[in-house]
């Protein structure tokens, strides 16, 4: 006699997602921790007056290059590396 509901599609992507969340988890999840997020600042300069990328934010200080006029119109987004 058959398990009726432990056979077919469902009961084999459960069993999918179970072997993949003991090998660590699911792709996804690790496709998500491969696409790694950082803060990126965004804004304006005499060379390119359209909004551009600057720069990163632990190497770029939108405050210093604002007070200097070197850019303006500055924006932090967080982008995928």
């Amino acid at each position: 006699m058959s398990k009726g509901y432990a056979e077919g599609p469902a009961a084999e992507e459960a069993e999918r997602r179970r072997e993949e969340l003991e090998r660590g988890g699911s792709e996804r999840a690790r496709e998500q921790r491969a696409r790694e997020q950082r803060p990126a600042v965004y804004g304006s300069t005499d060379d390119q007056p359209e909004r551009h990328f600057l720069g990163w934010r632990d190497e770029v200080d939108p405050d210093e290059l604002f007070a200097s006029g070197e850019a303006w119109g500055l924006t932090v987004v967080r982008a995928t590396v």
